[in-house]
């Protein structure tokens, strides 16, 4: 009998091991690792696509604008979801862009002119030594 119940509890926790599977075991960083901060007239920015981002956000008038950057952050990336990708990886976004030297994920949030909220994950892309957007999305969760 004794035997029958060490049986069962080895089979629930062997069950309960499956069932949380990767979940349990999650890695890599989450987007609420990385801090917002907010582009206005004064921020001095940290790099190219920040300075993009300031540029446009003043000919728009829609400062302030707050960035999440992620950089190149592999973990982050597969959780984009985008008009062209879908949790993609480094080898898909060099497939995509043979040229590829360099890429950047960036969620961007601010105000439209109805006082609407707006956020979006760009990704933004290096082809041949110029940075463009590569896709639009959001992260999933």
């Amino acid at each position: 009998m004794k035997r029958k119940w060490q049986l069962i509890a080895m089979v629930g926790i062997a069950g309960a091991v499956l069932f949380s599977g990767p979940a349990g075991c999650r890695k890599g960083a989450t987007a609420d690792d990385y801090e917002w901060v907010t582009i206005d007239e004064s921020y001095t920015p940290r790099n190219y696509i920040e300075e993009f981002i300031k540029v446009d956000s003043d000919e728009k008038g829609i400062f302030p604008v707050s960035i999440r950057n992620y950089g190149r952050d592999p973990s982050i990336l597969r959780r984009f979801r985008g008009s062209q990708f879908a949790k993609p990886n480094e080898a898909a976004l060099s497939m995509a862009y043979p040229a590829l030297d360099d890429w950047m994920l960036v969620d961007i949030r601010y105000k439209n002119e109805k006082e609407q909220e707006v956020q979006r994950t760009v990704l933004y892309i290096e082809v041949d030594g110029h940075w463009r957007v590569g896709d639009s999305g959001r992260l999933l969760e």
